[in-house]
């Protein structure tokens, strides 16, 4: 679905009533949310004004993702929310490192928030299971959710993920959850360097 025809639909806003905005005619919508004119540049800074959306989602078309994103920013122009305090959260991507992520004193934005990284999570797996072209990579993926499925709640399966995050250096040396696991990684790290081939 194109992102423009997306929010009028979340907004509650007519055709009719954009274009008045706009200052152009209806059949002009239209045309754009059927795909036959682009969104014109000079109306995307308008148009991220009225709706308080960022210009690059009226154009395309909109993954999950993207309309988790959208119902966020709905959700903060309807609810004004506060922030309550920043909690750390470790942040994988390009730089791995722990952010401050705000929490809000309006359940509905925190539950959007949680939403919208279990969207990311999923889409993040799914693109590395689609790269993965050898059957043993597929037998890894497979474990990995077992192990997640049935023993997400052991603390042996954290304490040893951890671990293998800090020896592979996906997690810097410095993010740690205590004593107990700085032992439990150096006993962990001389067994991995024993059979580390």
């Amino acid at each position: 679905m194109l992102g423009l025809e997306y929010i009028l639909d979340l907004y509650g806003m007519q055709h009719i009533e954009l274009a008045e905005k706009l200052g152009i005619k209806k059949q002009n919508i239209n045309l754009w949310i059927k795909k036959k004119q682009n969104i014109s540049k000079r109306h995307l800074p308008t148009l991220e004004e009225i709706f308080g959306i960022e210009a690059k989602y009226f154009s395309k078309e909109l993954t999950d993702l993207d309309k988790l994103e959208i119902q966020k920013e709905k959700l903060k122009q309807d609810l004004h929310p506060v922030i309550m305090k920043h909690e750390e959260q470790f942040l994988i991507g390009e730089e791995n490192d722990l952010v401050e992520v705000p929490i809000y004193d309006k359940d509905e934005i925190n539950q959007i928030e949680h939403d919208i990284e279990k969207a990311k999570l999923i889409k993040k797996f799914r693109d590395m299971v689609n790269r993965a072209e050898h059957q043993p990579y597929l037998d890894t993926f497979k474990l990995v959710l077992e192990l997640l499925d049935k023993a997400q709640h052991e603390p042996t399966f954290h304490k040893t993920i951890e671990g293998l995050a800090h020896y592979l250096e996906v997690l810097p040396d410095w993010v740690s959850t205590g004593p107990e696991q700085d032992e439990f990684e150096s006993e962990l790290f001389e067994v991995l360097d024993d059979y580390n081939y």
